[in-house]
């Protein structure tokens, strides 16, 4: 496909794309703000002091938290520049806001305007970024033309390709083909993301590792974590253990639910369910309701004097930007999007906080950090909602083992850290 007949495609779908980002607005109302940024329809342009605007791309909530290590050193190494931080999705922008809102202006906000040539043109006369740094798997052809056209390196950092989108990319042929000789560096997690991005026909390419490894647990984050575990006591008990399902996407709650409500669970287990997308919360816990089991949500919690009831078995953590208090107060974790055929969810942040982690048998979009998880004792991989039950089950049962699996993957996630700091290395100058 030429980069033209892309064009016009886009030209064609972007009213029926309009209509469905209202729809959307439906459940999830972010969706209908700020959609002149969507368009790359600006107001005046208010003078910028800064003489450097370093732009990072995170299309969603877990690029976004992935991106925060790099977000924060390059605010270090450049203290006279800022940040345009762009998103796709409200949740992103949400995510960027609480990790960076400490930083006022010195990291800016926007989404990132639909692949149309006009749009990303007014986009970077606007804001006339030094550089572009995509994170993770973002590839937009007409974005890259337009920094190639503009002198702007693009780069793609903690950049990730599994086998089934080498796949895809190489059917979009010349113009897959054009974009990757448009990235001036690729910074890969893995040697195979970075055997698979040169496939594709990128020059420059390094082995860096992850990011995410270098995330650092913010202090208010595992307060936070500990004042949830309290609460979860039932009657003034002491806490009971909890099994955090994390992540969850659509076709997994419910056979979690169904194991769960039959499961021989030690202590008056809770399950502390988490679905990865806001606008299904509503949905998950008519899901609980509908099986008799007694449910709260984590927002009620936040009244003062707030504690889970001891007859309730699942507390629906129903906020945003809390995955790490979650972590914290948990005793193990699943990670989802691993039992149905989604490609999984990022297991390093739990094992940074020595949590035993259990995943499913679909984790494709993070193969190998899985298989090291797996190798180094800290995850072990389940068959489907009835195994998971039952590992958890026998970890909650075993404090030794618990403790054991806990401490394998914090060691894992701590040999693994350094990502930043060698992507930073990579960067061209930027003089400011």
């Amino acid at each position: 496909m030429s980069r033209f007949l892309y064009t016009l495609m886009w030209r064609l779908a972007l009213p029926l794309v309009l209509a469905r980002l209202w729809w959307r607005g439906r459940q999830e109302p972010g969706y209908r703000q700020f959609w002149n940024e969507r368009l790359g329809i600006y107001g005046r342009r208010a003078a910028n002091d800064e003489p450097l605007t370093i732009w990072v791309h995170a299309v969603s909530v877990g690029e976004t938290r992935a991106a925060e290590p790099l977000v924060e050193a390059l605010l270090k190494r450049h203290p006279r520049g800022r940040i345009l931080l762009t998103h796709m999705t409200p949740t992103g922008r949400a995510t960027g806001k609480s990790l960076f809102g400490k930083h006022g202006a010195r990291v800016v906000q926007s989404y990132l305007p639909y692949d149309l040539p006009a749009l990303v043109q007014r986009f970077i006369a606007h804001f006339e970024p030094r550089i572009c740094i995509l994170m993770e798997t973002e590839v937009w052809p007409n974005l890259i033309a337009g920094c190639k056209r503009r002198n702007v390196p693009v780069v793609l950092a903690n950049a990730r390709l599994s086998e089934r989108s080498l796949r895809k990319a190489r059917k979009l042929g010349r113009l897959m083909a054009d974009a990757a000789r448009g990235i001036s560096l690729v910074a890969a997690q893995t040697e195979d993301d970075a055997a698979r991005v040169r496939a594709l026909g990128v020059a420059n390419v390094a082995v860096t590792g992850s990011i995410k490894f270098d995330v650092v647990v913010s202090p208010a984050a595992l307060a936070t974590g500990t004042q949830l575990k309290n609460q979860f006591g039932a009657g003034g008990m002491p806490a009971r253990p909890v099994l955090l399902c994390a992540s969850t996407r659509e076709g997994e709650e419910e056979p979690i639910l169904d194991a769960f409500g039959t499961a021989n669970l030690p202590g008056n287990t809770l399950l502390l369910l988490v679905p990865r997308h806001p606008q299904r919360f509503d949905a998950v816990e008519a899901m609980v309701r509908e099986r008799g089991l007694a449910v709260q949500r984590r927002s009620a919690l936040a009244q003062p004097g707030a504690r889970v009831d001891a007859a309730t078995r699942v507390v629906l953590g129903d906020s945003m930007g809390e995955m790490f208090a979650y972590y914290a107060s948990c005793d193990i974790a699943f990670i989802g999007g691993s039992l149905q055929p989604l490609g999984g969810q990022n297991l390093i942040e739990a094992a940074a906080l020595g949590k035993p982690v259990l995943i499913g048998q679909h984790t494709f979009n993070f193969a190998q950090v899985t298989e090291d998880a797996v190798a180094a004792g800290g995850a072990l991989r389940i068959a489907d909602a009835g195994d998971l039950m039952a590992h958890a089950a026998r970890l909650l049962d075993d404090d030794a083992a618990r403790a054991a699996m806990g401490q394998a993957g914090l060691a894992f996630a701590n040999r693994h850290r350094g990502a930043t700091a060698r992507t930073l290395e990579l960067l061209p100058p930027l003089a400011e």
